[in-house]
Order: structure tokens, then sequence, then C-alpha cells
């Protein structure tokens, strides 16, 4: 098992946990708008550090960033397992192609 397996299992297991005893479980009980907040947030700042070119600070948001997708989905009821499959179902297929089938 993975980092991101293994972080994916920690978040799933505090959804319901006392929000004073995890920072996990104190996101995701204020709900889906604060966790997609939250994401949006790490994701600029991820963005800012790419601009600017700080490998070093664009690996510590990227990582924020994949902490709080899943906390976002998971706050939603959707799995790594189930984003995992989507990936796999689009294996093969053209960027492009797949794009456009989406309208």
């Amino acid at each position: 098992m993975n980092a991101i397996d293994r972080l994916a299992e920690t978040i799933a297991a505090r959804k319901g946990a006392d929000p004073e005893s995890s920072w996990t479980a104190k996101l995701l009980s204020k709900g889906p708008e604060k966790c997609a907040e939250k994401f949006g947030e790490e994701a600029v700042e991820a963005i800012i550090e790419a601009v600017k070119g700080d490998r070093e600070k664009l690996t510590s948001e990227a990582a924020d960033v994949l902490y709080h997708l899943l906390v976002m989905l998971a706050a939603r009821d959707v799995t790594l397992a189930d984003v995992l499959a989507e990936l796999a179902r689009r294996e093969g297929t053209s960027g492009l192609a797949e794009k456009a089938s989406r309208g």
C-alpha cells in the first residue's frame, strides 16, 4: 500500500470522529462546502508556487492539495477507488477525445 492509499484510509477512518480529536474530522464536520473551499485555497497556493518555480514549496503545496482533495472527496462519499476507476476507464483514450465526449 502506498502513501496516498494510506492517507485515503486515514481520512475515511476520521469520518464521524470527534472534531476535537483530529484536523481531518474537524474539516469534515464543517461540511462539503468548507472542504471544497479549503481544497481551492490549497490549489491556489500550489499554483503560486508553480509559477514562482520554487520546487520545494511546490512539492509541499502539492501534498496539501492531495490531502485536501481526498478530504473533499470523502465529504461527498467519493472514494479514491472511485477516482482510480474513472482514471482506468479513461486509460488509452486520447485526452482530446475524452474532453470532447464531455461536451
